[in-house]
């Protein structure tokens, strides 16, 4: 390096960086992070740390030990790829010269965590500059692991491997695209296979993980190279390390997807190599092959191939199921704990659910459809790939305890679950000799995990479980008693998966019999001594409110009284699952839930649990989101505890919107969490729904906070779930609240027009923006209906928009939908200035109306339309029979009076014009298809 540093400087931030790493020593680590700061505002910072890192030995006149040196290094490596990914583009070149030179001396370093560390800053560099600000470095780092020159040590191929494997990871997109008439994939690919021959295992993993990451996804290069790569596959499968044959298996799931013809002629092999090594010790590996089966099975044809081998697969499956002797330990005899507070970290972070999105029948669908625990859900993929040195905000599994990580034996159970639902009457068949065997053993594991297999299958094998269940069911209800916590925990999990079954019942007798008692038996498991079992019985209990829905009315006071008494009972970390059963009650059973008795229980609980909680906590979420569901079902009834609790919802976010401006101009100052806006946004939009409308004005007009004025600065908020609560909020203000809403339109209608630019969304990769704009064009309809000729400044401008979605193949139906029925709406009060432009949407607007079921959103939208229709007939030509055919299958059942007479009166103005248009319009009728005549005889004067 021709720079060179200052020996006093050298020292000095030698220090600083060692003792920013102490983990023991506090104040000096504060210390040392303020002085770090400070020390970046001097050009040369990168230089002296890219020198400490790629420095093997401490510089002279610098004293410390190895270990210590070890952290001043790692250190160093940490704020170079902090600093690249912060302060990219004001790093001097001078200075990225020096990085660039010091990342691949230190990729060959002796010590795997400072190669680690090289690996992260060479991501980085791609990640920010592209390929083409380092183009020299992939073919170098391919050079080493080759070892072309015979030269590259073990730690140097070791070392070169990760960091492709890092930069394949972290930059596949640019890898895939093309560049500079070439894509670096088909150069790079060739070169990741062929290194899969290495002779060090690390190299050979490597090589897989980096090509695994290709795998899922189509490509060129995975096409040219997909023999190639099988061929390799197949020799790599009897790999003697363990973490190579993990990735072999990885490999074989992702081709599952992608390349399924290739794996099928090779399928009686794999299903004997996936058994082989699910029986590994290794857990790692045995868990990554199970994943084949779960690939496998959900594969709309490949699961068939499967058919053959189930008699060889179900065994080894249900094997899989049984709690390992480890797990055993850790489970068994697990003490009553319902008075023992929860630790902070076994309370899993708390996030809002997606923003609701609005249909064009103006309901809101949440994308979280998931209300209920599930014994063998997929805890998300939080821990892959961590960056060594770096810590995780949070850890979504508990390594001591089995219940919190995805593990073999969840995965073999869901496995299973899915082979029900392919194979049905087999899958039962292959597991009734196990359950006769262990359902009723006396070691509790085995006993546990046949309940687990049972309620498995439930969704699949209904048709042959039910004739069991009689005898079935009782015995499980007696398991909500059984000693061990963690059978009762799996029990309650599997009568949730039959209660679908016991609502069913039609006969009254059979009811009491067995709906009655798995309905109380479940509910009284809320109150278990244990609080994983209290857990799994409220998991279940909101699985069969979803199942038993209206049934539960005869039943409501009691179940009402029983979340009274958890909501007295409950630690922090069951208030979460509580808060869902509560909401999906409210939503099952709405106005039911009004009634004086039940009100007067249940809300002084939860309103008591909302006082304790404060604005900061993320418990507010799942708290807010059942207010929102209970205000739905409560409607005006809800008026007694509407006003503190719209407040406060105005307050957090007039609070969170100051924060968010903060944090812009000072960076000391953290981000906000927008959570909080969006679930108080939701909570506004379902008061102002539920109350009525002058109760509702009261509250908007009596906001201690400017309400229009938030909404606007959430409308142009940068998270696309804030902005999508804030369009529906809109909507919903524009349906009950207008004549406060009406004085801001000339401020917030500009803002809503930005929103629907599709350019703003269609060139990202991430179509999360879509329900953003979605619920744009939905209350761009419903202002509409309220301001009517007072649109005409936006007029233009949203017409244009609109035809755009409706226009484009690339936007979701639901989106088309809504900008359709926004279209139409627009043409109630002004169809004289959009008639000239019909040509330009008719056809999309008839399509797009097609599927949408029959509501005042699409009847308002058709009487507009054919208003339209009524000032430039002639511009229909082209659709006029598809228009004729429309109206003629309409149904407006579910249309209000006197909506349905004005569209049927606009529907007879329109086929009075074309009477007078059309000469022959007989003939014209006759081509119709004859039950569309006759539907138009029957209902118009045709």
């Amino acid at each position: 390096m021709s720079w060179q540093p200052a020996p006093e400087s050298l020292g000095q931030l030698a220090a600083y960086l060692k003792d920013s790493l102490s983990g023991f020593d506090k104040n000096a680590r504060k210390q040392a992070e303020l002085m770090l700061k400070q020390a970046k505002n001097s050009p040369d910072f990168n230089n002296y740390l890219a020198y400490l890192f790629s420095s093997p030995q401490p510089p002279e006149g610098l004293r410390c030990s190895e270990q210590e040196y070890h952290l001043v290094r790692s250190a160093a490596g940490i704020m170079l790829k902090n600093n690249v990914k912060s302060d990219w583009k004001s790093i001097p070149d001078a200075s990225m010269q020096l990085i660039k030179l010091a990342v691949p001396m230190c990729l060959q370093d002796k010590n795997s965590q400072i190669r680690n560390f090289a690996g992260n800053i060479a991501t980085e560099i791609i990640r920010r500059g592209g390929l083409l600000s380092w183009p020299e470095l992939l073919p170098q780092l391919l050079d080493i692991i080759s070892n072309a020159n015979g030269q590259s040590t073990n730690e140097a191929q070791e070392g070169a491997m990760s960091a492709i494997a890092k930069i394949c990871e972290d930059n596949f997109r640019q890898l895939m695209k093309e560049l500079n008439g070439q894509r670096p994939l088909n150069y790079v690919l060739p070169q990741l296979i062929a290194a899969t021959k290495s002779q060090l295992p690390k190299v050979r993993t490597g090589a897989l993980a980096a090509i695994n990451v290709f795998t899922p996804r189509e490509s060129q290069a995975m096409l040219n190279s997909i023999d190639d790569l099988l061929q390799h596959l197949f020799i790599l499968a009897s790999d003697t390390n363990t973490d190579v044959r993990r990735q072999v298996c990885r490999a074989f799931v992702h081709l599952v997807e992608t390349r399924p013809d290739k794996l099928q002629p090779h399928i009686g092999g794999l299903v004997d190599y996936i058994i082989t090594q699910q029986k590994s010790e290794d857990e790692e590996l045995a868990c990554e092959a199970a994943e084949f089966w779960l690939a496998v099975g959900e594969h709309d044809n490949l699961w068939q191939a499967l058919q053959p081998y189930i008699q060889k697969i179900i065994p080894v499956l249900l094997e899989c199921m049984v709690y390992s002797g480890e797990d055993i330990a850790l489970l068994g005899g697990l003490s009553d704990d319902e008075e023992e507070e929860d630790r902070e970290e076994d309370i899993k972070p708390a996030f809002a659910k997606k923003a609701l999105t609005r249909t064009a029948n103006g309901e809101a669908l949440s994308a979280d459809q998931s209300k209920n625990g599930n014994a063998y859900d997929k805890l998300g993929d939080m821990d892959e790939d961590l960056e060594e040195g770096e810590v995780e905000e949070y850890d979504d599994g508990d390594d001591a305890n089995p219940d919190e990580k995805w593990t073999l034996r969840k995965c073999s159970a869901a496995a299973l679950d899915v082979f029900a639902r392919d194979f049905r009457g087999a899958v039962f068949e292959a597991i009734f000799p196990y359950l006769s065997q262990n359902l009723k053993h006396d070691e509790w594991p085995q006993r546990e995990a046949s309940v687990l297999a049972l309620g498995a299958v439930a969704e699949g094998c209904m048709d042959v479980v039910q004739p069991h269940l009689p005898e079935l069911v009782p015995y499980l209800i007696s398991l909500l008693n059984d000693p061990e916590p963690v059978v009762r925990q799996i029990t309650c999990w599997t009568l949730g998966r039959y209660s679908a079954w016991a609502a069913n019942l039609t006969e009254p007798e059979q009811k009491e019999r067995y709906f009655v008692p798995m309905m109380d038996g479940i509910l009284q498991k809320m109150l278990d001594k244990n609080k994983k079992v209290q857990e799994a019985g409220a998991s279940a209990f909101a699985n069969l409110e979803e199942k038993a829905g209206k049934q539960l009315e005869p039943y409501c006071r009691p179940i009402v009284q029983q979340f009274v008494r958890c909501f007295g009972k409950y630690k922090d970390r069951n208030m979460y699952i509580l808060y869902d059963c509560v909401q999906t009650l409210a939503e099952r059973l709405g106005s039911f839930l009004a009634a004086p008795e039940l009100t007067n229980e249940l809300m002084p609980a939860l309103i008591q649990r909302y006082n304790q909680i404060p604005d900061e906590s993320r418990e507010l979420f799942p708290l807010l989101e059942c207010l929102s569901y209970i205000a739905l079902a409560l409607g005006d009834a809800f008026t007694p505890y509407a006003a503190p609790i719209f407040m406060r919802c105005v307050n957090i976010i007039h609070t969170n919107l100051e924060q968010s401006l903060a944090s812009t101009s000072n960076p000391a100052v953290d981000q906000p969490d927008k959570d909080f806006l969006v679930t108080s946004l939701d909570l506004l939009s379902a008061i102002i729904q539920a109350l009525d409308g002058s109760k509702s004005a009261q509250l908007v007009g009596g906001s201690t906070q400017p309400f229009f004025e938030l909404l606007s600065f959430c409308m142009e908020d940068p998270t696309d779930e804030v902005r999508q609560s804030a369009y529906a909020l809109l909507g919903d203000c524009a349906r009950f609240v207008f004549p406060q809403l009406q004085p801001y339109l000339p401020t917030i209608v500009p803002i809503l027009l930005k929103q629907l630019d599709l350019d703003n969304i269609l060139d990202e990769d991430i179509d999360g923006g879509f329900g953003v704009v979605n619920n744009a064009c939905w209350s761009v309809g419903e202002i509409a209906m309220q301001h009517g000729k007072g649109m005409t400044p936006w007029l233009s401008e949203l017409l244009q928009r609109s035809v755009e979605i409706v226009s484009n193949p690339r936007v979701p139906k639901g989106l088309t939908e809504n900008a359709a029925i926004a279209l139409g709406r627009l043409g109630l009060d002004n169809s004289d200035q959009l008639a000239s432009a019909l040509p330009t949407f008719a056809e999309e607007f008839l399509a797009a109306m097609q599927d949408v079921e029959s509501s005042d959103e699409k009847a308002t939208a058709f009487k507009g339309f054919s208003m339209i229709v009524g000032q430039n007939p002639q511009a229909m030509e082209k659709v006029l029979m598809d228009f004729f055919t429309t109206i003629a299958r309409y149904r407006s059942d579910n249309v209000r009076s006197p909506l349905k007479e004005e569209l049927h009166n606009v529907f007879q103005n329109v086929f009075n014009v074309y009477k007078q248009i059309i000469p022959q319009f007989n003939d014209f009728i006759g081509q119709m298809q004859a039950r569309d005549q006759q539907a138009l005889k029957n209902s118009y004067s045709v």
